[in-house]
């Protein structure tokens, strides 16, 4: 295999993984449906390549010296999730299941997502930086894969749950993001 094939099976298995951007794009697919936000793959896509080129480019030296600031990255991206498990929970009954899911958020939540620190620092080859370009092309078009993936799951979950009320689904994601914020959390304290 070559190391284009292993990167792109390692990344796809890491992006296709459950996550709190996954969930955000699952939630707008259910209640925006897929057409309506195709535009928040935009927001995750630089939001991958902002973090990941970033540490590249930057500051990928300076990330060994200091591990404390990996533990501080991933605290900041427990409290966001916590934030927007909480920002889903207190919405409206009324309000439409993909409301409070924007561009922003997405792009947020994805640079906070520790899936990038991943990607730059493990998966990347650490080769010279125009060598990197490839890879980072072949990365971004995994995360277009894997957002309209997950898009579309959340368009046919709702439409074979047709008897669940936008609450429960809000609810169920809520949860969802908490559990994931619990996990950031606990993995920076030992605890996970």
């Amino acid at each position: 295999m070559s190391s284009y094939s292993v990167f792109a099976l390692a990344a796809l298995a890491l992006l296709l993984t459950p996550g709190p951007t996954n969930t955000l794009l699952a939630l707008s697919g259910a209640g925006r449906g897929v057409k309506a936000s195709l535009p928040l793959m935009l927001g995750e896509i630089a939001g991958y390549l902002l973090v990941i080129l970033s540490l590249v480019l930057l500051v990928s030296r300076f990330l060994e010296a200091h591990a404390g600031l990996a533990s501080a990255i991933k605290l900041c991206a427990a409290v966001w999730v916590a934030f927007l498990a909480v920002r889903l929970w207190s919405l409206p009954p009324s309000a439409p299941i993909g409301e409070a899911i924007s561009v922003r958020r997405v792009f947020v939540t994805t640079c906070l997502n520790p899936k990038a620190l991943i990607v730059g620092l493990v998966l990347l080859p650490q080769a010279r930086v125009a060598e990197v370009w490839s890879y980072i092309l072949l990365f971004s078009l995994l995360v277009a894969f894997a957002a309209l993936a997950w898009l579309c799951a959340g368009a046919f979950l709702i439409r074979h749950a047709g008897q669940s009320s936008p609450r429960l689904v809000r609810g169920t994601a809520s949860c969802f993001l908490l559990v994931l914020s619990l996990g950031l959390a606990g993995n920076v304290f030992g605890i996970l």
